[in-house]
């Protein structure tokens, strides 16, 4: 494949919006590659201009109608999140970001919380979980635990709480709540995944299929060294690192499970909603036509970023204990 590629494809099934997005993209160029695992100086360099070029894009802007609030919750940094109007009855959205395990922050994916609370009226926590490879799978999924566990502590009931999250945020939703479950400690109400990266391991069909579509292939080179980074070789089966692999016949919370047909991992989604399906949880798998990973994030506006985001908060808002349908 070339150093360079561009957009060529634009399909005939997507609204306007995502037609534009798709024919104004650049020649996309390749990605340098991920540090070395044991350099964590350049790690951290990297993270940092990551981090100043998302702000300086506007990546750190929640938009309006909500309050940001830095704190801690179970011990954990995150930023909360709070529509206005937000009425303090218990119930409350977890959000865990994307990016790898190995990019980003809850500041500069603040919009994807933002839109969310506005959206559902809810506060949405944003856990600030430490990125890897300065933690691996262990702590960042108890680092999640903890904000939960927090929430509770706060005086909210399990059940009136649910946690969503995006690429690999999504799959650390879904791996945390095993993990919490298997631990004796209960589970939330209910768990939404946008795009989950549900299998570290880069197994499925769709990694082959869907290499070259919309630039796949510029991430796929980064996949291998950020899995890596979060967990060795050896334990990237581990259901709590790639959920697909769950026993789900213990028990999961209603999910549902979005994508998009670009996506290479595609095959993760209907692979993770099948072992689901097949245990007997409630789970949906909501498609999206001609759609690049995570596009609920990108041409927010669109008719079907405005869909995935209306229809995630209904599925999440119907299972909260306290809501209109409880």
């Amino acid at each position: 494949m070339s150093e360079s590629t561009p957009y060529t494809q634009v399909p005939s099934t997507v609204s306007r919006d995502w037609a534009v997005y798709f024919e104004s993209l650049p020649e996309l160029a390749s990605l340098p590659p991920l540090p070395a695992l044991g350099d964590l100086e350049v790690w951290r360099q990297r993270n940092r201009a990551t981090e100043a070029e998302r702000l300086e894009a506007g990546f750190g802007d929640p938009g309006p109608e909500v309050e940001v609030v830095e704190c801690e919750i179970g011990g954990i940094p995150v930023l909360d999140v709070r529509p206005e109007g937000w009425v303090d009855d218990g119930r409350a959205l977890l959000y865990t970001h994307g990016g790898g395990y190995v990019a980003f922050t809850a500041r500069s994916t603040i919009g994807n919380a933002a839109r969310v609370a506005r959206a559902s009226g809810l506060r949405v926590v944003s856990i600030d979980y430490t990125l890897a490879p300065f933690a691996r799978w262990q702590e960042i999924t108890d680092q999640v635990i903890s904000v939960l566990q927090g929430l509770v502590v706060e005086g909210s009931s399990l059940d009136q709480l649910a946690i969503y999250g995006d690429s690999a945020g999504g799959s650390l939703a879904a791996g945390s709540v095993l993990k919490m479950r298997d631990l004796g400690q209960g589970m939330p109400a209910a768990v939404v995944m946008w795009s989950p990266w549900s299998d570290i391991t880069e197994t499925g069909d769709t990694y082959d299929t869907l290499a070259g579509v919309e630039g796949s292939y510029l991430y796929l080179q980064h996949l291998k060294p950020a899995a890596d980074a979060y967990a060795d070789p050896a334990e990237q089966k581990n259901p709590y690192v790639s959920p697909v692999y769950g026993d789900y016949s213990k028990g999961f919370p209603p999910t549902l499970i979005q994508g998009g047909t670009r996506e290479i991992f595609l095959s993760n989604f209907i692979r993770h909603y099948q072992a689901m399906d097949s245990a007997g949880v409630e789970v949906k798998l909501d498609l999206y036509e001609g759609m690049p990973h995570g596009f609920q994030n990108k041409v927010t506006e669109s008719p079907e970023a405005c869909l995935a985001v209306k229809k995630t908060v209904e599925f999440i808002t119907s299972r909260l204990v306290g809501g209109p349908a409880s």
